[in-house]
């Protein structure tokens, strides 16, 4: 039994007759028999009866044309969807990230991508780790992942897109304001705004402030970047941060550079590139184009 058996037999069973559908696949009446005769002895029971114009399915052909029509119109949707997902015109990608790397790294990709491939599900989920991030990837709950980058994982892949320069983000008013830069051991004595402790990019700040000699002390503490510039645009704090795409010191808030801290690696990972689908690897090509050309 092959899927053209069964392909051909539905159609005989819609034309009821062997003759219109060899004219339809230009071959003979007997080669359109041949796959019917194929399908009863696989089956062992007749499919087909002779009327006197064509012929008709019998009870055991009728319900083996119901079932094969239903699987041949889901396998051509199915054929259909793959070619999509080759094309990169429809599919799934599931992302790991969140709104501040939305704002600061994905606004304008978004917005193309969703130009460029309409059919396309975006799908963003927030995950509380880049462990997290890493456990999803391998189990492919997850196609991509913007984390922080760090150490080699196993079985996961990463992509450096940005190398973000750590700033302080002060009030207008703040007696640091007018600065063009700090060392980082000028901050030994001022109390900060804390990245999330369990965080990588905190981690990141850490070791870097370790190399340096340096340690910072804190007394506010908050779950994104976002929210620390915030807070240090009220003046309620200052706050050591990554230089985020778009930022820029206006109104109250002002960005002191701090060069000594190693500049903090951010991008992709991946379970294996070469195993994305169409889809995805578009997505994350276009998120670094953008990335690479800003103000575009």
């Amino acid at each position: 039994m092959t899927l053209d058996d069964l392909r051909v037999f539905v159609a005989v069973c819609r034309a009821g007759s062997l003759s219109a559908v060899a004219r339809e696949l230009g071959c003979t009446q007997s080669a359109v028999s041949q796959h019917v005769k194929r399908l009863e002895r696989e089956t062992g029971v007749a499919l087909l009866e002779r009327q006197p114009r064509g012929v008709s399915p019998t009870r055991a052909g009728r319900l083996l044309e119901a079932a094969a029509a239903e699987g041949i119109s889901g396998l051509d949707l199915a054929v259909r969807q793959l070619r999509d997902l080759v094309d990169g015109e429809s599919g799934f990608v599931r992302v790991a990230t969140g709104a501040t790397t939305v704002r600061h790294f994905m606004g304008d990709a978004v917005v193309e991508y969703r130009r460029r491939y309409p059919r396309v599900n975006l799908e963003f989920r927030t995950v509380s780790s880049g462990r997290g991030s890493f456990d999803a990837l391998a189990d492919g709950t997850l196609d991509l992942a913007w984390t922080t980058l760090g150490p080699p994982v196993r079985g996961i892949e990463q992509r450096v897109v940005a190398e973000l320069p750590w700033v302080l983000a002060v009030r207008s008013d703040d007696p640091l304001a007018g600065r063009e830069r700090l060392a980082a051991a000028e901050l030994a004595d001022v109390r900060l705004i804390r990245l999330p402790p369990n965080s990588a990019s905190a981690a990141q700040l850490n070791a870097s402030c370790m190399e340096l000699g340096v340690r910072f002390a804190y007394d506010t503490n908050v779950a994104d970047w976002d929210t620390a510039l915030l807070l240090a645009e009220l003046g309620v704090g200052r706050a050591v941060v990554p230089e985020l795409s778009g930022l820029a010191a206006t109104g109250e808030l002002r960005l002191i550079p701090l060069p000594e801290l190693r500049p903090l690696p951010v991008g992709w990972a991946v379970r294996r590139w070469e195993a994305l689908s169409p889809p995805a690897r578009a997505f994350a090509d276009t998120v670094e184009r953008f990335r690479r050309t800003p103000g575009r």
